[in-house]
């Protein structure tokens, strides 16, 4: 099972799509609780755990992070973080991470418009800095995408910068009122961008070259398995999160939402909340349900844009399904001529908290 852990409520930046940090009132800014307490909750984990700290700005308190990585028993050890205090934990720190997420969201412009002047340079100086210490693990450019971003031109320049293994984007779309005109931007810019990136991704598989776009992999691996978590994230059946004050939520988005309470450190049971959700209509009717898996499990729940805006981003998602899908004979010809490897075209190969479905 995955664990988002949150270290604290409080971030350093306040991103165009978030706004900063929690109230301290529904996510602490100081851990209240004692890691023992917490290792305890996830040994009684029958699976091997994945730890995923989170925040807030999970780098804002080293300390804690220091000390779960000493104390609670996991196979993996992943960070989102926005980058910009990677310093404060030493390479030996570093090295005990299987992947690193950074925040950036493509072209210094736009990075910068979302995230604040200055911000892609610190970005990227801080990716090189971790490869610069010995990080050797999956570094995964994680992007917000909104009406600013393009997105072919966004992932094709954080794949030229040569540090990342993988870029993922989301979308600011689950509960975002900053849309001037949504549909119009997907038709305009975002599926042709979409397709086009496509395109560049299978012009580099037929030269043996596995460009890491974590969509297409995530969507190429469900297609080519046929094993799909529903959702694709695990919410509320394999993955959970423990925020500041001890509480176990179904998603780490999910802060103030009292349907994702599951209990807390001392009371819950990894082996009681597993599975405690699941994905209804109209999804499960969708004929790319066992691609999708209902996306986003938030979204499901709360619909803030209503079923007509829920329905528009199914346009998106099936969109960027059908790219992979018309590309699957070509991709089953170059496995079996051997240019590429099918192990390089089956991520992530445990959730180490890439969503998949943008």
């Amino acid at each position: 099972m995955l664990y988002f852990v949150f270290a604290t409520g409080r971030c350093n930046l306040r991103c165009w799509y978030c706004g900063g940090s929690f109230s301290p009132e529904v996510v602490p800014w100081e851990v209240e609780y004692r890691v023992e307490d917490l290792a305890r909750f996830i040994e009684e984990d029958e699976e091997e755990a994945v730890v995923a700290f989170y925040g807030g700005e999970p780098l804002l308190n080293p300390g804690f992070i220091e000390e779960v990585l000493d104390k609670v028993p996991a196979k993996q050890f992943v960070i989102q973080t926005n980058g910009l205090l990677v310093k404060e934990l030493s390479a030996k720190r570093w090295r005990m991470f299987d992947t690193v997420l950074l925040s950036i969201d493509g072209r210094p412009h736009v990075t910068d418009f979302y995230r604040g002047r200055g911000v892609y340079e610190k970005v990227v100086s801080a990716a090189h800095y971790l490869r610069g210490i010995g990080f050797e693990g999956d570094l995964v450019a994680r992007m917000a995408v909104s009406e600013q971003s393009n997105i072919y031109e966004e992932v094709a320049h954080l794949l030229s910068l040569g540090v990342f293994d993988h870029v993922h984007w989301q979308l600011d779309v689950v509960w975002s009122d900053r849309w001037r005109d949504f549909e119009g931007w997907l038709k305009a810019s975002y599926l042709l961008g979409v397709e086009k990136l496509a395109s560049l991704w299978v012009s580099k598989l037929v030269k043996g070259r596995v460009l890491g776009i974590a969509p297409f992999l995530g969507i190429y691996r469900a297609l080519a398995t046929g094993c799909c978590e529903k959702p694709p994230c695990g919410s509320g059946r394999s993955s959970f999160a423990v925020l500041t004050n001890g509480k176990v939520i179904a998603c780490p988005i999910a802060v103030d939402a009292s349907w994702a309470y599951l209990g807390d450190i001392w009371t819950a049971k990894p082996s009681l909340i597993r599975n405690a959700f699941s994905i209804g209509e109209p999804c499960t009717s969708c004929e790319e349900y066992e691609v999708c898996g209902g996306r986003c499990l938030y979204a499901y729940k709360e619909r803030l844009w209503g079923e007509e805006g829920f329905r528009k981003i199914c346009l998106a998602t099936k969109h960027t399904i059908a790219q992979v899908r018309k590309h699957l004979r070509l991709i089953n010809d170059l496995l079996e001529s051997e240019v590429v490897e099918r192990h390089q075209l089956l991520y992530p190969i445990y959730n180490n908290t890439i969503e998949i479905i943008p």
